[in-house]
């Protein structure tokens, strides 16, 4: 089995720092685990990706090129990678039981506008047997106020119905939100696992009740998906890093179909049964 975690959030989540801290802290545990850099503008990156969309189209090209702006010429390469699944093949043809960690741009547009990373998704599940899942990094910072986590929350859901795979939703550099004392600051933890009708409460109490109604939808709908809690990400504590990853593997039940297999310090004599 083969499986593939696409790294989705807005830019500046965290998405290429978190995929780094993801292959490092799987090294340790000793499995085989690759980069696959899906974004065309990427420049730099703490493992070299075994996969790298820029082999076969650069942004920087094709806005020279064809004179496309950065969200045009994103999403050209999109589609010429669409257009061109024989050099996806080929690329991840000797991957076998292997894990894959997609490091996807920022532009949630690829998702909600046009279905470019829905398609690449679908084609990796159905024609390339892979196993696929995906996480969602919102900045921690950023999720400081209601009507803030709605749009985060609204922007995650997003995603994952356009995506239609199985997600976990990070909170990440939570590093960042931490008091003196180690401790996540209230107004931050709150929102990890809040109470909607709580939030709606205040919610309307700061807004003009003409959108009161509007509010308890939105509610109503985080409510129905069941998105309404994130898993804290600090990049720095490697027990952080091990649960989000555990989740992850839950999620697509990593190493399920694998069969047992020998420890290479071991010969098979050691698991003869004595008759």
């Amino acid at each position: 089995m083969r499986y593939a975690v696409l790294v989705t959030g807005p830019a500046g989540a965290g998405k290429s720092t978190f995929c780094a801290s993801l292959i490092t802290h799987a090294q340790t545990l000793g499995r085989t685990v690759h980069l696959f850099n899906l974004d065309p503008a990427a420049e730099r990156f703490e493992y070299e990706p075994s996969v790298d969309i820029r082999d076969l189209i650069n942004l920087q090209d094709v806005m020279e090129e064809l004179e496309f702006g950065p969200n045009g010429g994103l999403i050209y390469c999109f589609e010429y990678l669409l257009n061109n699944l024989d050099w996806l093949d080929e690329e991840l043809n000797s991957y076998e039981d292997d894990y894959l960690i997609i490091d996807c741009p920022g532009q949630i547009e690829l998702y909600t506008h046009v279905p470019l990373l829905p398609r690449l998704a679908s084609y990796l599940s159905t024609n390339l047997n892979f196993r696929v899942s995906a996480t969602y990094l919102i900045d921690s910072q950023f999720m400081q106020d209601k009507s803030k986590f709605f749009a985060g929350v609204m922007s995650a859901m997003s995603c994952m119905l356009a995506l239609g795979i199985s997600m976990v939703c990070i909170m990440s550099k939570m590093d960042l939100v931490k008091d003196k004392k180690g401790r996540i600051r209230p107004e931050i933890g709150r929102y990890l696992d809040p109470d909607p009708e709580l939030l709606l409460e205040d919610v309307n109490s700061t807004t003009n009740p003409k959108y009161h109604a509007l509010n308890r939808a939105v509610v109503s709908l985080i409510e129905d998906q069941n998105l309404v809690s994130f898993l804290p990400l600090d990049v720095s504590s490697e027990d952080s890093v091990n649960t989000v990853m555990s989740h992850i593997d839950n999620m697509m039940q990593y190493g399920e179909d694998e069969e047992p297999k020998i420890p290479k310090d071991m010969d098979e004599g050691d698991f003869e049964v004595d008759e």
